[in-house]
């Protein structure tokens, strides 16, 4: 929405002369109360000198309030008709033993009275965002209304955005938007409070929850030369993981999951794509499209310890990129991912028919043992610390 500064009442009639419609004025003040106790805030001005009036008023009772009012201008919007549009408020607050938190409910003026909000960990995609917006009453009018009909995909994105604002911003201390205005057609954000506090922290060390680490996204090519793009996973990837493990035969899927499986439970697919990146790293091969709809050809999951001595490794490549080179640049990719984070060893358990991936493991410098109570299991140990003295 456009937003014109005007820093006197004259100028602020010439600015709505120029809008040719009915205009919101609003008091600019750092205190939100203070624009409230003045009435600072007017709607439906149809007129330039209805709004030089009005500005004319709220700045004489700023006066009246205070002697040196902290006055800084008038903001001057065009209307936007409701058109059957529900008010949301959300934003992100600061917290103090998880760090920042999203919150999302419904807004307007008695949003404090009420209190239908919910709340949230950054960093959040479309589908964590669904979840939040779920634990509210007005969600079930937003999805259930065939009258007044509402852009839930824009009003998740909206939550999306504002966490991506959480964790990019480290200065970010809170951010309000109330009310947001959302139709069939989209949102549209009315007011918005915004207080920054000065810190010396790197945005992503606020967070409870390490967000998706995009640096780690990289373009592989295979030795047909077919290219793929190598990323961490996201929730979104579910349904595509499992269609990974309908491609694979039985035998694939034994040998994966040390039992036999015909497809992957939603509460395994979920535990292999809803990762903890500070503890968990899965990296998967797709094609194009975005998540949720590419198609995954393969991947590498490791799951640390607390104190970084070791991860357990576990793979699965679709069988129609084997013999390409996929396995092998997964493996290597995320044994260049353990070192970086300081892991000491990397460990899994490999069944002794698995002949191709004992011979990737053997082809990488893992060692390989046997156990001891069950003469089909091997244990395959790679020294990340070893290779690494040895390499420099």
């Amino acid at each position: 929405m456009e937003t014109r500064l005007a820093h006197s009442p004259d100028e602020a009639a010439d600015i709505a002369a120029r809008f040719n419609q009915p205009v919101a004025l609003k008091i600019i003040t750092p205190d939100a109360i203070t624009q409230l106790e003045v009435g600072g805030i007017a709607r439906y001005l149809h007129t330039p000198d209805a709004v030089r009036e009005t500005a004319t008023m709220m700045m004489m009772r700023l006066h009246c309030l205070t002697p040196t009012p902290p006055f800084k201008g008038f903001a001057l919007q065009p209307m936007v008709a409701r058109d059957g549009a529900y008010e949301i408020t959300l934003g992100a607050r600061a917290g103090e033993r998880f760090g920042p938190v999203l919150y999302f409910g419904q807004g307007g003026t008695d949003a404090e009275v009420i209190n239908d909000l919910a709340y949230g960990l950054p960093p959040c995609n479309l589908h964590l965002a669904r979840e939040i917006m779920a634990q509210t009453r007005i969600y079930q009018r937003l999805r259930y209304s065939l009258l007044r009909r509402a852009n839930l995909n824009a009003l998740a994105l909206t939550l999306v955005k504002v966490s991506q604002m959480v964790i990019d911003l480290a200065q970010l201390a809170e951010l309000t938007i109330n009310p947001l205005r959302v139709n069939a057609r989209g949102v549209t954000a009315l007011d918005a409070q915004v207080q920054l506090a000065p810190t010396a922290h790197v945005p992503a060390q606020r967070l409870a929850i390490r967000p998706y680490p995009k640096e780690l996204e990289e373009t592989i090519t295979l030795s047909n030369q077919r290219t793929l793009l190598l990323r961490p996973v996201l929730p979104e990837d579910e349904p595509a993981l499992q269609a990974l493990a309908l491609r694979a035969s039985p035998e694939d899927l034994r040998l994966r999951f040390f039992q036999p499986i015909r497809e992957l439970s939603h509460d395994l697919a979920a535990t292999l794509t809803q990762i903890d990146y500070h503890r968990e790293m899965a990296l998967v091969a797709v094609g194009q499209g975005l998540p949720g709809k590419a198609e995954i050809y393969g991947i590498v999951n490791l799951s640390a310890d607390p104190n970084n001595d070791g991860a357990e490794y576990s793979i699965l490549v679709d069988r129609a990129m084997m013999r390409l080179g996929l396995g092998n640049l997964l493996m290597q990719r995320i044994i260049a991912y353990a070192r970086a984070r300081g892991i000491r060893e990397i460990h899994g358990e490999v069944l002794q028919e698995n002949k191709s991936m004992l011979q990737l493991d053997r082809s990488l410098g893992f060692s390989i043992h046997s156990d001891l109570n069950d003469p089909g299991l091997k244990h395959v140990i790679l020294k990340l610390h070893c290779i690494a003295s040895s390499a420099g």
